[in-house]
């Protein structure tokens, strides 16, 4: 069963590059594939040594995908900015999603694992970096809860931080959609809910001046080409911010739902401040 996409009355904003667009598709994107690719044989190249040493636990290839996630802002002329104290507890991070680049912009800043659809590892190209990252890929089926839950405990006691979007769907990065509370089921069981810690985080997105608001949003139907291109051609960039609010203990709450909606409420509050300055 496909996951729902979020989608607006309103029609996406149509992409026109024009030449200087196109010549800044060819400047930004060439730097870019060498970067992410690159990196991406160099991360394959040295797990090939850190998988039979270290197991799942990964002490270095990590910092490949922060280096390449954080330069990957350089070279698309993205402003980048944080504010918060990254969680130092073992648990989980949660976020509002806009688009494939909150993917490099939390990796850019914290040495994160995604979970992510199991349907996602088969998709040309980026199934090949998540795979390669490190990415949790989960089936959305009841008779594998049980063992989800232990591959959960196997990563975090190794020390991950498993990052995933409540929401279950991208936006235009206006808003914050209710989040599902599916995944925060996982936390309450008797091996995970004594150590486990959540951390919110809110993602928010300012357009290039001129643009509209919702210039980073990627939602509904879009196609990943055409995003990635506009992107690529912006002739002014806009910029991404991080906001990290404070580690919140599972044991604290009484239920998923409670849990989640707390973490709802803090990336919710400080998206929608974050938007207005």
């Amino acid at each position: 069963m496909n996951q729902p996409l979020w989608n607006t009355e309103d029609t996406s904003d149509p992409v026109e590059l024009g030449l200087i667009g196109w010549c800044l598709v060819v400047l930004r994107g060439l730097p870019l594939a060498v970067l992410v690719f690159g990196g991406l044989i160099v991360l394959l190249t040295l797990r090939l040594l850190e998988r039979p040493l270290f197991g799942v636990r990964r002490p270095v290839t990590p910092f490949i995908t922060q280096f390449v996630c954080r330069n990957a802002f350089r070279i698309l002329g993205m402003g980048f900015r944080t504010s918060g104290t990254l969680m130092q507890e073992r648990g989980a991070v949660v976020a509002n999603h806009t688009s494939w680049l909150d993917i490099f912009a939390l990796n850019a800043r914290k040495r994160v694992y995604f979970v992510s659809k199991a349907e996602v590892a088969k998709w040309p190209g980026i199934g090949w970096l998540a795979r390669a990252t490190g990415t949790v890929f989960i089936e959305r089926d009841r008779k594998k809860a049980r063992e989800q839950t232990k591959l959960f405990e196997e990563r975090l006691r190794a020390g991950h931080k498993l990052l995933f979007f409540p929401e279950g769907t991208s936006t235009d990065g206006l808003r914050v959609l209710p989040f599902k509370t599916t995944l925060f089921a996982a936390f309450f069981t008797d091996e995970l809910r004594d150590f486990m810690y959540v951390q919110p985080v809110s993602v928010v997105f300012h357009a290039p001046q001129g643009q509209p608001a919702r210039f980073y949003g990627w939602w509904g139907d879009m196609d990943f080409g055409p995003h990635l291109l506009k992107t690529l051609a912006a002739r002014r960039q806009g910029s991404v911010e991080l906001i990290y609010h404070s580690p919140a203990k599972v044991s604290d709450f009484a239920n998923r739902k409670a849990l989640a909606a707390h973490c709802e409420e803090a990336v919710r509050h400080a998206h929608s401040l974050a938007r207005l300055s």
